[in-house]
């Protein structure tokens, strides 16, 4: 149980700027490095291989020398016809962090591990945890039930106390986590990292259309709604985006998994996870991570303070 030396440098938070489809951007990514937590974005977020490459090299240009380590995610599915061509780009420019979706891949490990790379993989449920386990990666992404985009439905502290009754790797915990008092609770319930996606849409330097964000804002727990009607892979988003395109959240549809489908699906039906209820306000990147810097610490001041007290 512990964080990668590789990714200790530069960190002053423990936590993760997960990579969401159509949100993260350089931008984004430069600013939450530098302000001292891991930013990440999908390498489909470029329309091509080459433009990845760009992005990545436009990243590591911009990044201070006592930055925070930035990370890719790869989407290793057989729909994804970009997967080989992508990776190659990954491994040329020696992407830090590689954080791999939908399928774990032991080749896709060791190619990763052959630079001296770190890979992290995302998991909704114990058997795929195992099966990624077996696959060699250094860290498992639990996603747990209330988590923005694909996630499970498995309460946080029965899967973390399950997974790390058999893998002792690096567990970052993902699901409705919005404060830097949710990445305490996260660090106490064992985790190593804090995954953070939803909190991050509500940046000045996140990709998504401002109404996106406004309807974050207005939106609680019980605006959001766990399907696969969308992308063919159970996920959460808001019920009024939903709406919005004419998708009645009493009568959803079914929907096969089509990485072909997604960027237009995903570009105007908008996710968002439960934690949505703690978000009022958009803030620049580096604001928000010093604003959770400075809940973390009230956090577990005020825990050291109670735990003496028995």
């Amino acid at each position: 149980m512990a964080i990668p030396a590789s990714l200790q440098k530069g960190l002053t938070l423990p936590v993760i700027a997960s990579p969401m489809f159509l949100v993260s951007g350089p931008d984004l990514v430069v600013e939450t490095c530098n302000a001292g937590v891991i930013g990440t974005f999908p390498s489909l977020n470029q329309r091509t291989t080459e433009g990845y490459r760009e992005w990545v090299r436009d990243i590591k240009a911009r990044l201070k020398p006592e930055a925070a380590a930035f990370g890719v995610n790869h989407i290793v599915h057989p729909t994804n016809p970009r997967l080989m061509a992508d990776m190659t780009v990954s491994v040329e420019e020696q992407v830090p962090l590689i954080i791999t979706s939908l399928g774990a891949v032991r080749d896709v490990v060791d190619a990763v591990h052959g630079y001296g790379g770190v890979v992290f993989h995302d998991i909704a449920n114990v058997r795929h945890a195992r099966k990624a386990a077996e696959a060699g990666v250094d860290g498992l992404i639990l996603v747990a039930a209330g988590a923005g985009g694909h996630a499970g439905i498995v309460n946080p502290f029965a899967l973390i106390n399950e997974v790390r009754s058999f893998y002792d790797g690096t567990i970052i915990l993902a699901g409705a986590i919005s404060t830097g008092q949710d990445v305490a609770a996260a660090l106490m319930m064992g985790a190593d990292f804090a995954y953070m996606g939803t909190r991050f849409i509500n940046t000045t330097e996140a990709l998504a259309p401002e109404p996106y964000k406004q309807m974050i804002v207005d939106s609680g727990s019980a605006d959001i709604v766990h399907t696969p009607a969308v992308s063919g892979i159970p996920a959460n988003f808001m019920v009024k985006s939903l709406v919005e395109n004419g998708v009645d959240p009493k009568h959803l549809p079914e929907h096969k998994l089509d990485m072909g489908d997604e960027a237009k699906a995903w570009k105007t039906v908008w996710s968002a996870g439960q934690g949505a209820g703690a978000i009022h306000d958009v803030v620049p990147a580096a604001a928000l991570v010093e604003r959770l810097r400075h809940e973390f610490a009230q956090a577990t001041d005020q825990f050291a303070i109670k735990a003496g007290a028995r």
